[in-house]
């Protein structure tokens, strides 16, 4: 009889988990930050760029969440220092030969764009991390706070007095007015 308990419970507590997580998984969902993406965020008078990263197709878990990780990085890393290179060719032409009555036209569009990244960033942290279990899609979440890319300015060789000095008194102006211009992007 004893038995019976024991296993009767065990299979309403199983059940119960079960229940729980299947519960779970139906009111889950992404977190907000996977649909908000990238850009700079003012959350709780702390001041940050945040950068989001993903990664979908990857099987080796552990390399899907550094891939994911680096791209958060690399999120961030755009929002200081980028280089855009375009270039777009237009060729167009007709031409008539003969008795004008035979016509040969061709054209030719073709565009090239390149984009690169440079940039050393030190504080750059991953703080949040989550997997869509449907899509097997991995997604990162990394945050560096302006109090800290500050304080590394500070502590930054590479540039001289003046520039240091110029960041240091601009970086709050600069942070809003980058803010508000992701504003305008995220309402368009």
């Amino acid at each position: 009889m004893m038995r019976s308990q024991a296993m009767g419970t065990r299979v309403i507590g199983s059940g119960l988990a079960v229940l729980l997580l299947v519960g779970l998984a139906a009111c889950g969902g992404p977190p907000k930050w996977v649909e908000k993406g990238s850009g700079v965020m003012n959350d709780k008078d702390s001041k940050a760029f945040y950068g989001v990263g993903s990664v979908t197709g990857v099987r080796n878990e552990p390399l899907a969440w550094d891939a994911a990780e680096n791209r958060a990085r690399a999120e961030i890393a755009k929002t200081f220092e980028t280089y855009t290179g375009y270039l777009m060719r237009d060729y167009a032409a007709s031409t008539t030969a003969g008795d004008f009555t035979k016509n040969t036209e061709e054209q030719n569009v073709e565009r090239a764009i390149k984009t690169v990244t440079t940039v050393t960033l030190s504080g750059v942290r991953p703080i949040d991390r989550y997997k869509d279990e449907e899509t097997n899609t991995y997604y990162v979440l990394t945050k560096l706070s302006l109090e800290e890319m500050k304080n590394n300015m500070e502590k930054a060789k590479e540039l001289n007095a003046q520039v240091r000095d110029y960041v240091r008194k601009n970086a709050d102006r600069l942070f809003e007015r980058l803010e508000k211009e992701e504003e305008k992007r995220a309402t368009n």
